[in-house]
This record gives C-alpha cells, structure tokens and sequence, in this order.
C-alpha cells in the first residue's frame, strides 16, 4: 500500500469502528423502550413478539440479497443507501403513532441491518487484518451496551422514549452522509485494476450455493449464535430458579456474560497478529464446549458462572474469525456471498434455536439448559470440522 493509500485506509477504518457500534446501538434501544412504547402505541407488552417479526424477515432477505449484489453496486454504496434506510426507521419508531406505522419502520430496520452487517463484514474479511475484526465486532458490543443507556437517559431526563430513537436515528444520517462521501473509497482499485475483495469474474450463482462449504459454514454461525444468545438469554432464569443464586447478583453475572465476550475480543485483538484465525476458532469453541460442560454440571450458582464466563471468553473469537477465515473455506469469488448467507444463519440461528430451548425449559425445567448447550456445542465442533474439510480444492 503506499503512503497516499495509507491515510485512506485509516479513514475507512475508522468508520467501520463507528458503523459497527451502529449496528449495534438500535438492538439495545428496544428492550428499554418497550414498556413505554407499548402503553403510548395502545398495545400488550407481548406484541412485542409480532414487532419481530417484520424486522427478523427484512434482516435475513437483505442480508443473503446484500452477498450476492455486493460485486455489482459495491460496497460504498451499499453501506450509504443502507444505513440512510435506517435513520429513516429509526426516525419511522420515533415518530410513529400507531403500531401498524411501528411494524412497517421494524421492516425497514431489518432490511437496513441485514445490507449493513452483510457489507461490513464482507469489507473487513478482506480489508482487514484478524485484529481490527475482534475488535470491529467488540465495538459492537459496545453499541449494543449504549443502546439501553442512551434509551435510559432519553426516559429518565426527557421523560418520553421518543428523543432515545430521534437521537439514534441522527447519528445514522450523519453515518450515512459520510458513506456516501467516501463511496469511491471503498471500492478503489489496486495497482492491478482488480476489486480489492472482489474476484475479477463472479461465478454463476448456482455454483456458490452448490457448494456443501458454504452450506456447512451458514450451519456453522447459526449454531454458534444460537449457543450465544441461549446462554445469555436463559442465564439468569438458571441461576434464580435453577441454582438459588440472589436476583442482584444474577444480573450481575449475566453482565460479566456479555462483558467476558466484549473483553475477549479486545483482548485477543492485541495478539491476533501472533495466532493463526484458524487455529483460534478451533481452540475457541473448544472452550465454549469446556464451559458448555461446566454450566451443566449440577452445583452451586457460582459453578454456573464460572461456567457462562468460559463459553463468553471462548466465544468472542469465533464470529469475527470465523468470517475472516471465509475465503479460505469457499475461495474468494465465492466469499461475498457466503458471509452474506452466512449473516443470515445468524438471524435463523439466534431466533429459532433458542426459542426451542425456551420451550424445553419450560417443559423439563431450567435444569435443561446446560444439556442443551452441550448439545449444541457439540452440533457446532462437527459442523464446523464439516465446515473446514469440505472446502474446495486449491485451482
């Protein structure tokens, strides 16, 4: 790269770490919001569940459709149109005064989040190098983590949860503003006059989606979100109900959870340059099985903890590197749309499979859930093995 390329790089950079905690901050805004919203919108707290589904539909159309349109509109253009389509949803919730008005801006963020992440991890992959990937997916953790604050903020000194959306939904115009100034920067030409992650030639369609690579690798992240979600949706029932363990202090290792996810990926950052991304994910979800393991074990509530710590730490390296390592699975020309479709397994995994586990609990007790997550990091060591030995052979 030369000296004038190298500023730019920085600069793009440096708003993927801003478009990541974007990404992140409409999911923390809900949950806050909802109690409020539902009495002013004149609905049940359990609509909830029908807001989610326009925005779950959207985000896994625009995400498989994002893999696949990437290589003819570019990525630029993609991140600036998409992330324009949010700050109108945003500004669609803020504004809205009927549910039906609601579900239609839940539609919209769904297609926005889906283009969205789809771009930006098919940009980094390549762009890229493992340490900024950690650390791009810990910084959207961190949105995830200000979403509620900045929501909390919104009901608590404006008294209405209006502003929390309005003020997201600027932060996201002015996000797409600067997409749109830098759109030819993100699809410059190297010395040679290719696409930096894009292959020359694209291969017919029905090539990519016939390789079984690429079908094992959407297995693959649909079961590792699927782990991820269960244990920090189910914790806190497990440790009040299943292991006597006080309501304060639940919720604080719930926290340490998630926290241990976002700490393992800025700590690994800083030693990702030494690691192979491969041999991390491996040994990662290898300790998401340790932890898996220890969860189910019958014991105190502290056992249980320390368990739910484990598979946070161990599973902070699997998502980022795991796409990284995409290319490397399906070969480059086929990379965009993977991880397109591979975003899209997300979506499924982390919706469906834990709403099953909720189910099972409800019918065999919370007790249920350390075997289910032994189970399903099980089902993620054999996919992902199915995963990375399925990959084509080198041309």
């Amino acid at each position: 790269m030369s000296a004038l390329q190298a500023p730019i790089r920085r600069s793009l950079l440096l708003l993927a770490y801003f478009a990541f905690i974007s990404l992140g901050l409409p999911d923390g805004l809900l949950g806050v919001a909802w109690p409020s919203m539902s009495g002013d919108l004149e609905v049940s707290r359990e609509t909830i569940g029908l807001l989610l589904i326009p925005s779950t539909c959207g985000y896994l159309v625009s995400s498989v459709a994002a893999g696949f349109l990437l290589a003819r509109i570019g990525v630029g253009r993609l991140l600036a149109g998409s992330t324009a389509l949010a700050s109108l949803a945003l500004l669609g919730y803020g504004l809205s005064p009927a549910f039906a008005v609601t579900m239609t801006a839940a539609l919209a963020a769904g297609f926005a989040g889906g283009a969205i992440d789809a771009g930006l991890n098919a940009y980094a992959a390549s762009a890229f190098g493992p340490r900024h990937m950690n650390w791009l997916h810990a910084f959207f953790g961190l949105g995830v983590a200000l979403g509620p604050l900045i929501m909390t903020a919104s009901i608590q000194y404006a008294h209405d949860w209006r502003p929390g959306y309005l003020f997201v939904a600027t932060g996201q115009a002015a996000l797409a503003i600067a997409f749109m100034l830098t759109a030819r920067q993100w699809t410059r030409r190297t010395a040679d006059g290719a696409h930096p992650h894009v292959a020359a030639v694209q291969p017919p369609v029905r090539q990519t989606l016939a390789m079984p690579a690429v079908w094992f690798s959407v297995l693959t992240i649909a079961v590792y979100v699927a782990l991820e979600v269960a244990a920090g949706l189910f914790a806190y029932q497990l440790l009040t109900e299943g292991r006597g363990m006080g309501d304060a202090v639940a919720g604080v290792c719930v926290s340490l959870y998630w926290g241990s996810l976002f700490a393992g990926r800025v700590l690994q950052g800083f030693a990702a340059h030494r690691m192979q991304p491969r041999r991390v994910v491996t040994v990662s979800i290898a300790g998401m099985a340790a932890g898996a393991v220890i969860v189910a074990i019958p014991g105190p509530g502290w056992l249980a903890a320390a368990g739910l710590m484990v598979i946070g730490f161990a599973a902070a390296a699997v998502f980022p590197m795991f796409t990284l390592t995409t290319s490397e699975r399906v070969g480059a020309a086929h990379a965009d749309r993977t991880i397109g479709l591979q975003m899209a397994g997300a979506g499924l995994g982390g919706s469906i499979i834990p709403s099953l586990i909720g189910v099972l609990m409800g019918a065999a007790g919370v007790e249920a859930l350390g075997p289910a997550l032994v189970v399903l990091s099980a089902a993620l060591i054999v996919v992902y093995l199915a995963a990375v030995r399925s990959r084509p052979a080198p041309a």
